[in-house]
């Protein structure tokens, strides 16, 4: 017994000293945008600003306000009303006839074999002039400057697909735990830094900025490669990558802010319909993953409390390291790094939100996503 124990605590040790410590490494060495000075009129090309909104109406007025003010000289914003059952739709109508750079577009029927996002998206596309393409939220805040930095990192690098990492603002102990774990496994599991090597496997999109040339997008397949995949923000990052174009990430912090979702409960239960489906709706995936969290970031702390020897010293330098790099990643989402000792605790969560997701989207044998119920097995078929 003593053994396997030994040797469980060594392979977590060996973990975090190899995958973590690189992909911390990596985070370190991701560009900011804010180092990179705004680019001149003459280096700007039409950007068109492309998002879908369905029943946003609490958080879209906010976020219009911050695109009108964007300081570009060539933009214009396509909006997609999505079928909203809210005054979603009047807003947007309304400021467009402020605003002549805001086109709206309003969706009535959805057509099958599609998801609501990726269709909303495909006709903003299809709406827009630019010869670069921004994919962002309804409910996302940016800094007037933003599409001038994105620019000049995007050319200085030689980037066709730009996804910039932004602020998200958290309220409270229980969304700053939960957030603060997520943001760390998201940078374990995509390893951002590695995106722009051609020969990693490695891929990121987020669904609050996504910049990318036009030729990339339409040789990629657009979202109709995307059409039934929930989470199509990392696959529009998956496709980019692997039709050739040159990929890369970034850190905007407040030059891109979005509030998730409010309050712990309304965190779980609106990821319920993706975590599921980031392990590509596989069960003995869900089981690997649910495991692989405990055992990597809870069990070290159990290690070191009840565990002797080399044991104990496995596990030691197994929490460190994991305690370090979720203070990195508090201290790049601007909060308290003392937030990085409630790490097992977000583990704890994150599995539950995780295996939650599972067992609601098997018992409805699919996902209700926009008020429309998508089976499981054409979900399934859909995933890229």
């Amino acid at each position: 017994m003593h053994l396997l124990g030994l040797v469980l605590f060594g392979l977590i040790a060996f973990f975090w000293l190899t995958r973590g410590i690189r992909v911390a490494y990596g985070a370190i060495r991701l560009p900011w945008i804010k180092d990179f000075a705004p680019a001149s009129d003459a280096d700007c090309p039409r950007i068109s600003i492309l998002f879908a909104a369905r029943d946003e109406e609490e958080k879209l007025p906010a976020a219009l306000v911050t695109l009108m003010e964007i300081d570009y000289p060539d933009v214009e914003v396509v909006a997609i009303d999505d079928r909203s059952q809210d005054s979603t739709g009047r807003i947007l109508d309304e400021f467009a006839a402020a605003h002549p750079g805001l086109r709206v577009v309003h969706i009535a029927h959805l057509p099958s074999g599609w998801l609501g996002k990726p269709h909303a998206l495909l006709k903003a596309y299809e709406a827009s002039t630019g010869d670069w393409l921004l994919f962002t939220d309804a409910d996302v805040r940016f800094k007037p400057d933003v599409l001038r930095r994105a620019i000049a990192l995007a050319k200085a690098r030689n980037l066709e697909h730009l996804t910039l990492m932004g602020d998200v603002e958290m309220v409270g102990f229980w969304e700053t735990v939960l957030i603060t774990f997520f943001g760390m496994v998201f940078h374990i599991a995509t390893d951002p830094y590695r995106v722009t090597n051609p020969n990693s496997r490695a891929y990121i999109g987020v669904g609050a900025f996504q910049l990318l040339k036009r030729a990339a997008y339409e040789a990629s397949g657009t979202h109709r490669r995307l059409a039934m995949e929930v989470v199509d923000d990392m696959k529009l990052g998956k496709i980019v990558k692997q039709s050739g174009f040159r990929s890369g990430a970034g850190v905007a912090q407040d030059f891109v802010v979005v509030r998730w979702h409010a309050g712990i409960g309304n965190l779980i239960r609106g990821v319920t319909k993706n975590f599921f489906a980031g392990v590509g709706y596989s069960v003995p995936l869900v089981a690997i993953a649910v495991i692989g969290l405990l055992l990597m970031n809870v069990a070290p702390v159990l290690g070191v409390f009840f565990g002797h020897e080399w044991i104990r010293i496995f596990a030691a330098t197994a929490l460190v390291i994991a305690l370090c790099f979720h203070a990195g990643v508090d201290i790049g989402l601007r909060v308290s790094p003392l937030y990085a000792f409630t790490h097992p605790l977000g583990a704890i969560l994150f599995s539950y939100m995780l295996l939650r997701s599972t067992v609601v989207t098997l018992k409805q044998g699919g996902i209700i996503w926009r008020d429309t119920f998508y089976p499981l097995e054409d979900l399934k078929r859909g995933v890229v």
